[in-house]
């Protein structure tokens, strides 16, 4: 089909080339000399998080999430020599289903605290990344306005990148950090979707789950295993038309929690409504988590509870060690393939290939 323009009546018509547009990038920025990023020793690291500097807590954090062997060196080192100045903090795990409100509760709850307790708030927030590019948007700073500008509070995001056990103990790590800098409060914040429940649930205190009425989870008992787990659960968004249903939601949880066995800390879990967006409520969730914290020291079942919590983390590092060590072992990286490819074939069962590949390993372990 011909162009219109090219027609005999617009023989005329002239179009001009366009006007060349200079360079977006400004000219003077190659010549300029790249800034090398101070590298801290391990001493200066330790010194600094002491001191509470957030720039280089930051970048101590920055030091335990590398994948780099040398990062991990250092990073050791310095948790290694902080860790005298940790364990003074009240660590508090929150989770729920993705839209439950957790970020708006945590800037609610985080701004509650500091005002009335007063000390200083680390929130670890592990996002959840994507599985095919393995980013993520790191988002939650934009969600607790408040609290990312309070100069008392230290946000810090982490990205899962598929693998939530390392993101876990990454997170651990960081907490040991955050209370040597002198953050006294500490709150994890879970993707709010299966197994990283149960790892945040093994580094906290006080494992808060935060739930919506009207949503069905309250006639199931939602997930027993997440239900076992909670020393107490909040009905969110328990304002205006959707009070009676929050009320309504909170006795059918209090139900649910009676059929479950008494949990080890000999506490009953309570269930509370609040509305995190009106600020309604609030202050009798955090009388609720401040009880708990007293009556566990009075019965010293927190002690027992960290300790039982350091021994779980000694031997997920053990199996985490292990499992690299197998997949960065040479023979093992040149068996593999092969393998697979046997049981893809119907030649190998799987057990069978996998204790070749074992065998394989342990063998040159010996030598």
């Amino acid at each position: 089909m011909e162009h219109p323009e090219n027609s005999e009546e617009y023989k005329g018509l002239v179009v001009n080339a366009g006007v060349e547009q200079p360079s977006s990038v400004n000219p003077y920025l190659k010549n300029r000399p790249k800034r090398k990023k101070r590298e801290y020793s391990v001493a200066e690291f330790v010194e600094g998080i002491v001191k509470g500097d957030v720039t280089i807590l930051s970048q101590a954090v920055t030091l335990v999430e590398s994948l780099k062997p040398e990062h991990q060196v250092v990073a050791q080192e310095v948790i290694e020599k902080c860790l005298p100045y940790s364990g003074n903090s009240v660590r508090i795990g929150i989770s729920g289903v993705p839209g439950a409100g957790k970020s708006t509760s945590i800037d609610v709850f985080g701004l509650h605290v500091l005002e009335q307790y007063g000390g200083k708030l680390a929130v670890l927030a592990i996002d959840p990344s994507s599985e095919r590019s393995k980013g993520s948007i790191l988002g939650d700073k934009t969600r607790m306005e408040k609290l990312s500008v309070h100069p008392k509070s230290f946000i810090r995001p982490s990205p899962s990148a598929g693998s939530l056990g390392g993101v876990a103990r990454k997170t651990r790590e960081t907490i040991v950090l955050c209370e040597a800098a002198g953050f006294d409060k500490i709150f994890v914040e879970t993707v709010g979707v299966g197994q990283s429940e149960t790892a945040v649930h093994s580094m906290v205190d006080f494992f808060l789950l935060i739930q919506l009425a009207g949503t069905g989870d309250e006639l199931q008992g939602i997930k027993r295993g997440i239900m076992e787990m909670a020393d107490g659960i909040i009905i969110n968004k328990a304002d205006g038309d959707n009070l009676e249903r929050a009320k309504l939601a909170a006795t059918q949880f209090r139900n649910a929690l009676h059929l479950f066995p008494a949990p080890e800390s000999g506490w009953t879990p309570q269930v509370l409504t609040y509305s995190g967006f009106y600020g309604l409520g609030v202050k009798e969730v955090w009388d609720m988590v401040y009880n708990y914290i007293d009556f566990v020291k009075q019965n010293k079942y927190f002690e027992y509870r960290r300790n039982e919590q350091s021994k779980y983390w000694m031997y997920e590092s053990i199996n985490e060690h292990l499992r690299d060590s197998f997949y960065h072992n040479a023979q093992i990286e040149a068996m593999l393939a092969e393998q697979e490819a046997q049981v893809l074939r119907g030649n190998l069962t799987s057990f069978v290939a996998a204790k070749k590949l074992l065998d394989t390993y342990f063998a040159g372990m010996k030598q």
